[in-house]
């Protein structure tokens, strides 16, 4: 009876039209600064999370820009290595170690002749893509383990067999023919097996265990020549900026389709940042709003609250009932922006996993958070701008 009395003294007072287009600019600005902290999380699980690591994405190959003017100074210098090691980009450091002997490689099957002179590289193990296999080299061991570039068997398969007329060959095959390893210096040549054990997208080098490197090397006596040319950095995010900043700065070059990834990264930081500061401003304006419609709800009703308290209504029953009035409304906007992120979430979830990209299927810890700061927040201003002017 008492709050049927309220609603015909005071609600009828306010315009619902208005209130609803109050409502619905506070909803878009929750839902926009909702979007913008999702589409974030979003995008630090996909970096960090174990099921999205890109075997290629987090290594990147570095070495100088080759041009007219650095031919043949091409080397790595410690104080850059220093410098890039100093660098929070960088958590961790693998440099390539070239052979500087010459060498050849050739098969020993009539059905696959092959023949060509070749270098190697290696590598430290952890930098390596090819896992549970042992590549590792003693002088007595019963053949040298080679990886090579993927790239070289497509070559092969698409280019090189074809206008030959050579059979095309699977990675099963290939890692079941015996090559031929031919090192030659100033003494005998030395001959050795090697099995291709693995084929890798992380590397356009062929591959040996460094203890094969290094052996060559001595037996060609050309330990002293050994510079680095050529590292691997391995990145937590290869789309930071800040990579392909130092890079040029230095005069450093690695595979550009990588480093393009630091371009979709300014599009989605541009994009994120201009839906949250879209939502703030427009969630700051929606507030004052409703602040300034509460004020301007209770001057209207100023008489009729008057009047009420001297009838005997205490300013504790007209601020609950004004405070029912207005804040359910808000909260309504609120969960209305989280159930549609969520929504969104779960569809975007759905369509990335046909792609192999994996996000959560709910909404992060982030964004529910911010929904409850906003539940306080709106509380708050509700509470205290209504209390504040029943109780003039």
């Amino acid at each position: 009876m008492f709050h049927s009395l309220l609603r015909k003294l005071i609600l009828n007072q306010s315009g619902k039209s208005k209130i609803l287009v109050a409502r619905l600019g506070l909803t878009i600005a929750i839902f926009l600064l909702f979007t913008a902290i999702q589409i974030q999380s979003n995008y630090d699980f996909l970096l960090n999370n174990s099921s999205n690591k890109d075997s290629i994405g987090d290594f990147l190959v570095i070495n100088k820009i080759l041009n007219n003017e650095t031919i043949g100074n091409t080397v790595i210098d410690s104080t850059l290595l220093s410098k890039l090691k100093e660098q929070p980009f960088t958590e961790e450091i693998g440099l390539l170690s070239p052979s500087r002997f010459k060498a050849s490689i050739q098969s020993i099957s009539d059905r696959f002749p092959f023949y060509t002179d070749i270098s190697f590289e290696s590598i430290p193990n952890t930098f390596i893509d090819i896992k549970n296999i042992d590549f590792s080299w003693r002088p007595d061991a019963d053949f040298v383990p080679v990886i090579v570039p993927n790239m070289f068997l497509d070559i092969y398969n698409f280019q090189f067999s074809i206008s030959q007329n050579l059979p095309q060959l699977s990675p099963e095959i290939v890692k079941m023919i015996v090559f031929k390893i031919t090192v030659y210096s100033d003494k005998e040549p030395v001959h050795f097996n090697a099995k291709i054990v693995g084929f890798s997208d992380r590397i356009a080098s062929m591959l040996v265990p460094t203890q094969f490197i290094q052996w060559g090397n001595q037996y060609a006596g050309t330990i002293e020549k050994n510079a680095v040319s050529r590292l691997v950095i391995k990145t937590k995010d290869p789309s930071n900026p800040a990579i392909s900043r130092f890079f040029k700065e230095n005069n450093l070059d690695t595979n550009d389709d990588k480093l393009r990834f630091s371009k979709y990264r300014k599009i989605i930081d541009t994009v994120v940042s201009i839906a949250g500061f879209t939502g703030l401003i427009m969630l700051i304006f929606s507030l004052l709003i409703f602040t300034l419609f509460i004020q301007l709800n209770i001057a209207n009703s100023k008489e009729e609250i008057g009047l009420l308290i001297i009838l005997g209504a205490s300013p504790f029953q007209l601020s609950r009932f004004l405070f029912r009035r207005f804040f359910p409304g808000n909260l309504l906007s609120i969960l209305a922006s989280i159930l549609l992120v969520s929504t969104l979430q779960f569809i975007l979830k759905n369509l990335l996993e046909t792609q192999a990209i994996f996000i959560p299927s709910f909404i992060s810890i982030s964004t529910a958070i911010t929904g409850i700061f906003l539940i306080m927040l709106l509380w708050i201003i509700t509470a205290r701008t209504i209390k504040k002017y029943i109780y003039l």
